[in-house]
């Protein structure tokens, strides 16, 4: 009962929308005949204002706003009004009843959409962004709102703690910088990889956020890595260069393996003791158990930090020895790790070899996992309700079929997300 989270992206090409012409659609639905038709005016409002052309048309322009919550008012008044009429008008049967209802609901959801959705975002990218930033500053905090706001979502298969990895890239950022060294002492040395932790790996800067309790109320934990996230002066530092890049991966535990604890919290990084520099980079997120994980230790013999006893770790860990015994394609690699794994799993890894890529496994019938289709994104969650605030269709794994009916090894799917190919099949 965990939850997974990723979103990796391509930069938009869409303009960004112009403020009439994304209100002549709310006055298409005011002035709408039939609900129908005034949903689907909604929806295409909705359309614009998704993905990064949409925040960035929302991002400091108040009237805009304003007019668009006048606009979703005087249809919350006919949708009211539409209501009253169906309880009251006797000559309406109970078939027309039936259809004016399900009008009504398709009317409200696109309204929620563009209300409690895409104005609600953009309103959490500017208090993380700041109105004067950069697209890729507005791309990078996009994915993080994203994610943050499935994760609240998600929390209700486990809030014992969750965690955040941003993998950033582009940002032109050098570690023998003395302001950047700076912001890197005492952040890149913890072997436990707790909240805060961040690691240079080739071109990229991997981030990680944590909060692990016991005892929690929902919303907790996703304030506490949004508070961490916005006052990381470093993370602004790297999204403020204007061809940087970030995807995202993250996590929401109630735990089976290992205490509650930060350096349990997913997601868990590739490091051992006493390995040696130059190892691949990696990092991973697992729901369910890897019921064998004690022998995946031994037979590889890894050396993984006393405190870290979650078996999610064996996940990263095993890839990287793969991709560094020359297994070069890093799907292949992740692909050999997990058909080691007995259990019911579903998984995340990322690589900094290749930060625009998500490896995605799926086994057995306990778990699950969606990539959703969104704005020149890829939405991954491990329930539907974790990406239809930006996905109007979603594939799901399918982690029971067997390729080979009598290898057990053989069931399920393994599947590369690749951000070049974002938001599309």
């Amino acid at each position: 009962m965990c939850g997974i989270i990723g979103i990796v992206s391509r930069p938009s090409q869409r303009p960004v929308p112009e403020p009439q012409e994304i209100l002549v659609h709310l006055d298409h639905a005011v002035a709408a005949e039939s609900l129908t038709e005034a949903a689907a005016a909604v929806r295409r409002c909705d359309d614009l204002l998704k993905g990064v052309p949409g925040v960035r048309a929302l991002i400091g322009r108040y009237e805009l706003g304003v007019g668009i919550i006048a606009r979703l008012d005087q249809l919350d008044a006919r949708v009211a009004e539409t209501e009253g009429r169906i309880e009251s008008d006797e000559s309406l049967d109970p078939d027309a009843q039936e259809g004016i209802a399900t009008e009504l609901i398709d009317l409200r959801d696109a309204m929620w959409a563009v209300r409690f959705d895409r104005l609600r975002t953009a309103r959490e990218v500017e208090l993380l962004v700041g109105r004067d930033s950069t697209i890729a500053a507005v791309a990078g905090y996009l994915a993080v709102q994203q994610s943050l706001s499935a994760l609240d979502r998600l929390e209700v298969r486990g809030r014992d703690s969750a965690g955040l990895h941003l993998f950033v890239w582009g940002h032109g950022l050098s570690p023998s910088d003395p302001v950047v060294r700076r912001m890197l002492a005492e952040r890149n040395t913890d072997p436990l990889f707790q909240n805060g932790s961040v690691r240079v790996a080739g071109q990229c800067l991997g981030f990680v956020y944590k909060a692990a309790a016991e005892i929690g109320e929902l919303g907790d934990n996703t304030r506490a890595l949004r508070t961490a996230v916005a006052s990381d002066a470093l993370l602004r530092l790297a999204l403020s260069q204007p061809n940087a890049r970030l995807t995202v991966l993250g996590h929401t535990r109630w735990a089976s393996v290992g205490i509650i604890s930060e350096a349990n919290c997913h997601p868990l990084n590739s490091e051992e003791l006493e390995q040696a520099g130059g190892a691949p980079y990696m990092i991973a997120v697992l729901n369910g158990d890897v019921d064998n994980h004690a022998d995946i230790k031994v037979r590889h013999g890894l050396h993984i930090a006393g405190p870290i006893t979650t078996d999610a770790k064996v996940i990263p860990a095993v890839m990287a020895r793969h991709a560094a015994a020359g297994v070069a394609d890093l799907g292949e690699a992740f692909r050999r790790t997990v058909a080691e794994f007995d259990g019911s799993v579903a998984i995340g890894a990322a690589a900094a070899d290749q930060p625009d890529h998500l490896y995605l496994a799926l086994r057995g019938s306990g778990q699950a996992l969606y990539v959703g289709l969104g704005d020149d994104c890829f939405v991954v969650a491990s329930e539907p309700y974790g990406v239809v605030e930006e996905c109007e269709q979603y594939l799901r794994l399918d982690g029971e079929t067997m390729l080979d009916a009598v290898n057990p090894a053989s069931q399920g799917q393994v599947v590369v997300v690749d951000a070049r190919q974002a938001g599309t099949i």
